[in-house]
């Protein structure tokens, strides 16, 4: 080996240990928040963290209160949703939002909200942070509660009369509830045998 190639790989090795004394140095360092001497920013009032905390659980918990029947969803649906998700919600500019039972196991098949979504509480999570598309949050809770219940109600999950409040979504059984199954890996975190 040459002079310069012993120089070459000497500097790299030289590089290497001193990006590995770095990052050793910076992981013994205490992960702290930015000290309050600084007068950066300020801690979160209630009212703030609040309504940020909008996570809705499988079994309802963080479910809001408002209720919302079937005829009104069909209005709200006609009035918000319509324009991208076509009539009665079978696709349009964007994909179909019922439909599809039976067809997960196919080659073709058709993963609509209410047909592979395993609970009725992911549908009004979702569709409360993140629809419509162009103004996502402007559906009150109870709008948001209509268009589930008519979206159900279109697929025949519930009944036409039926109306949707934090009470009575997590009751609704979905088509696919047993068709997804745990992850048996523990979680990050997680105590030795206990799975999330």
């Amino acid at each position: 080996m040459s002079r310069r190639e012993r120089l070459f790989w000497s500097r790299g090795r030289t590089g290497r240990l001193a990006a590995f004394a770095v990052a050793l140095t910076l992981s013994a360092l205490p992960a702290t928040a930015q000290s309050p001497k600084h007068g950066v920013g300020r801690a979160p009032t209630v009212e703030e963290i609040k309504a940020w905390d909008i996570s809705i659980a499988p079994d309802g918990s963080g479910l809001p209160a408002g209720q919302g029947s079937v005829q009104e969803g069909a209005k709200v649906y006609q009035a918000r949703c319509q324009e991208c998700h076509g009539a009665e919600a079978k696709g349009g500019d964007e994909a179909a939002l019922v439909g599809g039972h039976g067809t997960l196991a196919s080659a073709k098949p058709l993963k609509t909200s209410t047909g592979y979504w395993p609970y009725a509480t992911t549908l009004f999570d979702y569709t409360r942070r993140a629809m419509p598309f162009k103004d996502p949050g402007i559906l009150s809770d109870s709008q948001v509660y209509a268009v589930v219940a008519y979206l159900l109600a279109l697929d025949g999950i519930i009944a036409e009369d039926a109306v949707m409040t934090a009470a009575t979504l997590p009751k609704v059984k979905m088509p696919n509830r047993d068709g997804f199954v745990r992850d048996p890996r523990p979680a990050a975190g997680a105590k030795a045998g206990e799975n999330r």
